[in-house]
């Protein structure tokens, strides 16, 4: 199945983390369900990114949810991608929408959403949400109102 789908990292002994940013680390493979709508979701509790302008390090929980259509994405070379931002300049805002569009170019999902929960610096933790719907479909509409809900309860936080 490796060969056929065209899965490098996977069972890969000679695993090489990027350096920085490297959104060629992100591999798919087909969905033999794709008549079902079903959530994948995947968190990665030890994300790391630099601040753009003083080079400290971001310390996050990445979220990521999605209903995927045709492709999954499949989970070593999500795990490379997201360690290429250890090395990345980004503002968090900016970190969690670069996820989610290389996500979609990648895999085309019927919806998406990332979310970035950072740890506290000055003072101040940023939690950013973005998300996406296939157009012209109900998930374009599902994304909005998800959306517009978004966070209306939000957690207690005891510094992470």
């Amino acid at each position: 199945m490796r060969e056929k789908e065209g899965l490098t990292h996977l069972g890969s002994q000679g695993t090489k983390y990027p350096d920085d940013y490297a959104p060629e680390m992100l591999e798919r493979f087909s969905n033999k369900h794709p008549g079902n709508d079903y959530f994948v979701k995947f968190n990665c509790p030890e994300f790391t990114s630099l601040c753009p302008i003083t080079g400290q390090p971001d310390f996050a929980t990445i979220y990521i949810s999605y209903v995927p259509d045709q492709y999954l994405v499949e989970s070593k070379s999500l795990k490379l991608y997201l360690y290429s931002f250890r090395n990345h300049g980004d503002f968090h805002e900016d970190v969690v929408n670069v996820i989610m569009k290389d996500l979609i170019k990648l895999m085309e999902p019927k919806y998406i959403e990332v979310w970035g929960k950072f740890t506290p610096r000055g003072g101040l933790s940023i939690d950013p949400y973005a998300n996406y719907g296939k157009p012209g479909t109900r998930w374009e509409e599902a994304a909005w109102d998800r959306l517009s809900r978004h966070d209306m309860y939000p957690e207690k936080v005891d510094n992470r």
